[in-house]
């Protein structure tokens, strides 16, 4: 209780315009009537407005009144022209710091507001992905490097079909609030058609189409559309996307590469006619093997000599062993040991593990 009581305190707007003017009342009875420190005393309310409500402000400015008038009447020039200059001068300061209270708190309350409005907003577009859907084990992070909001123009999104678990990662070109809206443009797309159409290459087809026709076609996605059939079917459709690591239970390693590129999404009228960008790449999951999607957030993290965060060899040995979210909690800290930095991109991890049967 005292702790919380002394921690209080210290966070208190009034301490610091208290302790400042306590400071200026010890400077001046040390040095005596021949210094003129009378107007400092208006540093209090100024301060208060940093930080405290009107009311602190005003209470800090009547305090600076009475030490001034103390102090005037203990140097004998209670009445003088220089305690009515400081006067003065304390009431001028106080009511300027009190307009500026009155002007940062609206601002405040706004802020918060529009704070309010936009995590709403991100608790919608980009709901938590539970930890199993049908045979899969899922473990997901995500870094926004935007200290303004907790998602940027990464995502990712898994849900339950008919036929297994279908999923969606991906990168929205650029960064900003722009990249955000068409990260919700993909995603309410993908949610739309994964649960409705039957190939992958259709969600894709959707995908684009929302983005033409919601967006002005100055950004391109990149991202994969992944399913896994209740029997270990994996099928990949990737649309100039980082490729997956796979870790199999066996120890082995590789990355899921596709057999033809495909442009990314929103640039599909620049491919030629004859680009497969519709061919998936087809692999079989035992329980056990686990599967690493990512955004270049992650592959492109660079140490202080500018050298790409090694995926393959580093992020491998720490996604075996625990459960899928203490995996990448590992490779969150190794990454971050590597860089040495906070993050300068957005970063989107899932990690699936197969189960080889119901892992709800």
């Amino acid at each position: 209780m005292r702790r919380h009581r002394a921690g209080t305190l210290a966070r208190s707007p009034s301490t610091l315009p208290l302790a400042v003017m306590l400071g200026v009342a010890v400077v001046d009875a040390a040095t005596g009537p021949e210094y003129n420190l009378l107007p400092v005393y208006a540093a209090g309310p100024a301060l208060a407005s940093a930080r405290g409500t009107v009311r602190t402000v005003l209470t800090m400015g009547a305090v600076a009144v009475v030490l001034c008038l103390l102090f005037a009447w203990k140097a004998d020039r209670f009445g003088e022209l220089r305690m009515q200059v400081a006067l003065l001068a304390i009431g001028y300061v106080t009511l300027a710091a009190v307009y500026a209270t009155h002007a940062r708190r609206k601002t405040e309350r706004r802020l918060v507001d529009v704070q309010e409005v936009a995590k709403t907003l991100e608790d919608v577009l980009f709901a938590p992905v539970p930890p199993a859907i049908g045979p899969v084990r899922i473990g997901a992070s995500y870094i926004s490097a935007s200290r303004a909001t907790r998602v940027g123009g990464d995502l990712y999104e898994a849900m339950p079909t008919p036929d297994g678990v279908r999923l969606l990662v991906a990168d929205v070109q650029g960064k900003g609030l722009d990249t955000v809206r068409v990260a919700a443009v993909v995603l309410n797309a993908f949610r739309e058609a994964g649960p409705e159409l039957d190939d992958l290459a259709d969600v894709g087809h959707r995908i684009e189409t929302a983005l033409d026709r919601r967006t002005d076609g100055q950004r391109f996605v990149t991202g994969i559309l992944a399913q896994i059939s209740p029997t270990g079917q994996l099928v990949l459709l990737n649309r100039g996307h980082p490729a997956p690591l796979l870790l199999t239970r066996d120890n082995g390693v590789d990355f899921v590469d596709s057999i033809e590129p495909a442009p990314p999404f929103g640039l599909t009228a620049l491919a030629g006619p004859d680009d497969q960008q519709d061919s998936v790449t087809r692999r079989t999951l035992h329980p056990g093997d686990r599967l690493l999607f990512y955004t270049d957030g992650l592959s492109e993290a660079r140490d202080g000599e500018g050298r790409f965060y090694p995926v393959g060899e580093r992020a491998a040995p720490l996604l075996t062993g625990g459960s899928p979210d203490e995996a990448l909690a590992r490779l969150r800290t190794d990454v971050a040991t590597f860089t040495g930095t906070p993050p300068d991109d957005d970063s989107a991890l899932l990690l699936l593990e197969f189960a080889g049967r119901s892992a709800d």
